[in-house]
């Protein structure tokens, strides 16, 4: 692979469940050489085009090497966006086809793809537009990338773990006066939903959950682990929240087992009560208790709640660092 034809002799075709055994072979490649932690399934990968919000043929762009596939970008639209409509570009080429000008060439294409989409949308083109891209800091060739192409860092994340070997359960905290701490059930699902939309609202670039978009990204997920996840209660309403989620393709690669807080928020009407430390804690006892090795999160560095500091309070490490650079949809193109 890589050097049976010129980078631009690849046949254009975009991604379909067909794809699914060479793009899991392709992120697996990536994963080999870039250490970014990010293991994927082909079951994970399915739940990608099965997005309903996701149109594949037009959404997404295989390169294609004969059967191999040498690069993909897949284009995801921020419907029901507030403030900017942010669009993610999400995209990587083969190791094998590096430095050939691919990454270029997907970019360029995640760019048309936004413009369209936006232009197409009613509601999100009377809002500013954005293209996001994402990286590993220190990832110098997406900078550059980037930076050739009019893109700026805008955002900066931290990958936390805390392993639990050797650890003793930690204390449990009382639930905040008012709230009762459970364990998640279904029957709480739109509730979970509502008080989600409420505590990330003030979030740099939240788009609120819809039903559609909550059963497939969060409740619905392959990697969703309700039993592992928590609630406070008040009443009938989620107060705050805890949804843990287990990667099998990360611990059939590293041989560890981690659960990941995939959700943490609490209600503005209950933050400062420590409802968010009655349930990391809680979680990661029952973690323990469980079998796991560890407890992972991933943190906006400049989160408007202070995460990051009760994060590192409260025992978690840096693992990783990643960068999100965005450019304006309007802004000209470099040639």
């Amino acid at each position: 692979m890589g050097g049976q034809v010129p980078a631009e002799s690849l046949e254009d075709r975009p991604l379909s469940k067909g794809s699914i055994p060479a793009w899991l072979e392709l992120h697996q490649a990536v994963e080999r050489v870039d250490a970014t932690g990010e293991h994927a399934d082909a079951e994970e990968l399915l739940e990608v085009l099965s997005d309903p919000k996701l149109e594949p043929e037009e959404d997404s762009l295989g390169l294609w090497d004969g059967p191999h596939l040498a690069a993909y970008a897949v284009l995801h639209t921020p419907h029901g966006a507030v403030d900017v409509a942010r669009f993610h570009g999400d995209a990587a080429v083969h190791p094998d086809w590096r430095h050939r000008g691919i990454g270029n060439r997907l970019v360029a294409w995640l760019e048309d793809r936004a413009q369209a989409r936006h232009a197409a949308d009613a509601e999100l083109s009377a809002m500013k537009g954005e293209l996001l891209l994402e990286g590993m800091a220190g990832q110098e060739d997406l900078r550059k990338l980037a930076a050739r192409r009019g893109y700026t860092p805008s955002r900066w994340w931290f990958d936390m773990k805390q392993p639990l070997a050797g650890s003793s359960r930690p204390e449990p905290r009382p639930a905040p006066e008012g709230t009762r701490l459970v364990p998640y059930d279904a029957t709480y699902a739109e509730a979970t939903r509502l008080a989600h939309n409420d505590a990330f609202r003030d979030h740099w670039n939240f788009t609120p959950f819809d039903e559609t978009d909550w059963r497939t990204w969060v409740t619905g997920a392959k990697a969703f682990r309700p039993a592992m996840s928590r609630l406070l209660v008040s009443g009938a309403e989620v107060a705050a929240y805890l949804l843990a989620e287990e990667s099998t393709a990360e611990t059939a690669a590293t041989g560890s087992r981690d659960c990941h807080v995939g959700y943490l928020g609490t209600r503005r009407a209950h933050r400062g009560r420590g409802a968010a430390p009655a349930l990391l804690r809680e979680v990661l006892g029952a973690a323990r208790d469980a079998g796991y090795d560890s407890v992972s999160l991933t943190v906006d560095t400049a989160n408007p709640s202070g995460a990051l500091g009760f994060y590192e309070e409260s025992g978690f490490v840096v693992e990783r660092e990643s960068v999100t650079y965005a450019r304006p949809l309007e802004a000209a193109r470099p040639s």
